[in-house]
């Protein structure tokens, strides 16, 4: 699951200046390995102090500002076991990540290819399908059945919502 964006160095000690991707920031002093960049390479976490909206975060082996200027714009990775525990009802976003989305009627929409979260409001499943992109927002009166056993998400369409697809 990311966790992290890395912005830049901070300082010159190897120190990150992250941009937080959690709702939970704080659950990261507990984590003794974050996983950065495409191929996951394993770097532990030796220390992270919150700042304003921002993580600042030293691994090991980054120990001077070009090491750390090297890790700009990687992603950064906890493992699942790590991650922050859900609720019965929630599930990651990597979880609905490739679902395909059909109607309570049947109607194939597509696959989830996407999952954001605009300002102030829900998630939303950005869908790829036959009839283009599709935004569909996480909410109880559109999600009206996620099955992740069976990779798919089973919506209501509201009326005019494939009207802007």
């Amino acid at each position: 699951m990311a966790v992290g964006r890395v912005l830049r160095p901070h300082g010159v000690h190897g120190e990150l200046r992250v941009e937080i991707l959690t709702d939970s920031p704080e659950h990261l002093s507990e984590v003794e390995t974050l996983y950065v960049g495409k191929s996951r390479r394993p770097y532990h976490l030796d220390s992270v102090r919150l700042h304003q909206k921002i993580a600042l975060l030293k691994l090991a082996s980054c120990d001077d500002r070009n090491a750390a200027d090297e890790l700009r714009g990687e992603y950064l990775y906890v493992a699942a076991e790590d991650a922050v525990p859900l609720d019965v009802d929630e599930v990651y976003e990597y979880q609905v990540v490739g679902l395909t989305v059909v109607t309570d009627e049947g109607q194939l929409l597509g696959e989830v290819v996407e999952v954001f979260t605009a300002p102030g409001a829900n998630d939303v499943f950005v869908v790829h399908g036959p009839l283009g992109e599709i935004l569909i927002p996480a909410i109880e009166e559109v999600v009206i059945g996620l099955e992740l056993e069976a990779r798919r998400l089973v919506v209501r369409l509201l009326p005019g919502l494939l009207d802007s697809a």
